[in-house]
């Protein structure tokens, strides 16, 4: 973590303010919230639409906080006992600091962005880029314009790689991200439908994500789904300095993956038809495959051998609540409940399609939150894809999650499909057709709270698996 002397914390924030009686204090870490600040951190209170970190200083001093950084328009309690650094914004502020704190470092970082797959893709390159560098990635889900830099500010000073994730719902957000970390390589995993709700259309969440090549190393690489028109197109028109290299299953992309095996155990697949090199990912679902991929080409880039690339790939710290089959006493749950939109629902069923040795196969779905004006039709479609010989059981929460069922294909017993808006009432009736031999599919939006369905029909003593 961050380890710097205030006078260094001041000048790397600009339009900062310090008195120089307290240069010499030394500050361990960065914290923006009072709860669980650690002696001797920097407190950096965030101020809100509906908040105000700076109410919560004194909870910061109690917690050990050795300094603070403080926006100049708040007016200062005269009980505050620890210096501050006025700054113009809080919330600019910390970003100053990371992205002077990553250039001080040095170290070389991949910016991962994309509607679906990013989370794996960042665990899975990490895993690999592991074998050789010390590596630091973004933990949790501190992707956004505060997660980033606190995930810069978390690295010790050794680190020579670092993965981070970038999380991307308006225009100007992949820029400003970009801008903290100045990556030397540059992914977008897809361009799916998340965040129509602000973005609107496709082409516009297009070309928000390829903001992420802004500042980009003009030395460096940029990877991205060759197949997709809508970023191809536009990487051709920029003809850019960078290095650019592509995935997909059209023979022009760089990668052209062959999958050769999918199962329970995870997948196997070439990077080319041609290639002699097989890779084994302990990851569900055929989709992973473009992940891999990805991470092995990024992996590429850093001078990863190929027999390091699958030391790394089967060592990987896989996020939780993405794709985690659990094997419990009552039934087997796959664990899918994390986020939700078309695209990652049908790559869901999709996995869920592949588990061929269950007898029953039980799908609860929730709404997929952020899809705009066509976010009913999104949701019948998905009930209209569905592949009834797969499914034996259908169950829904939410208002928009009904429109699956209501979509879902007739073959599917009606009796079986069954839509609900308390989350009790569900857990009761799936109880009641949940067996031994079952698999169900737990997948919504991060806002439903699924996990606590996954919660209740998993045995907490029995062995899980993170795959």
């Amino acid at each position: 973590m961050i380890r710097r002397n205030l006078k260094e914390i001041e000048q790397m924030i600009k339009n900062s303010k310090l008195n120089k009686e307290y240069e010499d204090i030394i500050i361990n870490g960065v914290s923006t919230d009072s709860r669980n600040i650690c002696p001797g951190q920097l407190f950096v209170p965030i101020k809100g639409d509906k908040f105000n970190g700076h109410n919560f200083i004194l909870d910061a001093i109690k917690g050990g906080a050795t300094a603070a950084l403080w926006n100049k328009n708040e007016p200062i309690p005269t009980d505050i006992n620890i210096p501050l650094i006025l700054v113009e914004d809080t919330l600019t502020a910390i970003q100053d600091l990371a992205r002077s704190y990553a250039s001080q470092l040095g170290m070389k970082i991949v910016g991962i962005t994309g509607s679906n797959g990013k989370t794996s893709t960042k665990d899975l390159l990490a895993g690999i880029l592991s074998t050789k560098y010390k590596t630091g990635k973004t933990m949790g889900n501190l992707n956004n314009h505060l997660g980033v830099p606190l995930t810069i500010l978390s690295f010790e000073e050794d680190i020579e790689i670092a993965v981070i994730e970038m999380g991307i719902s308006e225009f100007g957000e992949a820029d400003l991200l970009s801008s903290i970390a100045n990556p030397d390589v540059a992914i977008i995993t897809n361009i799916g439908e998340a965040h129509l709700e602000t973005l609107y259309t496709r082409e516009n969440i297009a070309k928000a994500k390829l903001e992420i090549i802004n500042h980009l190393n003009p030395e460096g690489l940029f990877i991205y789904p060759g197949d997709e028109p809508l970023l191809k197109n536009k990487i051709e028109e920029l003809n850019p300095k960078f290095k650019v290299e592509t995935f997909g299953q059209e023979s022009y992309n760089t990668y052209c993956p062959k999958l050769i095996n999918v199962g329970e155990s995870g997948v196997s697949f070439k990077l080319n038809e041609s290639s002699h090199h097989i890779f084994n990912i302990g990851l569900l679902g055929k989709h992973q495959v473009y992940n891999a991929t990805t991470a092995i080409a990024a992996a590429k880039y850093f001078d990863i051998s190929f027999e390091d690339i699958q030391e790394g790939l089967k060592k990987a710290d896989i996020t939780g609540m993405r794709n985690h089959l659990i094997h419990a006493k009552k039934c087997t749950i796959l664990d899918d409940s994390y986020k939700s939109n078309p695209a990652s629902v049908l790559a869901a069923l999709d996995t869920l399609y592949s588990l061929d040795k269950y007898s029953r196969k039980i799908v609860v779905l929730g709404d997929m939150l952020g899809l705009g004006d066509e976010e009913i039709s999104m949701h019948r479609e998905i009930g209209e894809k569905m592949d009834p010989s797969q499914i034996d059981y259908l169950f829904t929460i939410g208002p928009l999650a009904k429109h699956i069922a209501e979509g879902a294909n007739p073959m599917i017993p009606r009796n079986n499909i069954k839509s609900y808006m308390d989350k009790k009432e569900l857990i009761n009736d799936l109880n009641k057709v949940v067996t031994k031999d079952s698999v169900v599919l737990v997948k919504a939006s991060r806002d439903l709270h699924l996990e606590d369905i996954v919660n209740t029909l998993k045995d907490y003593d029995s062995p899980s698996k993170a795959i």
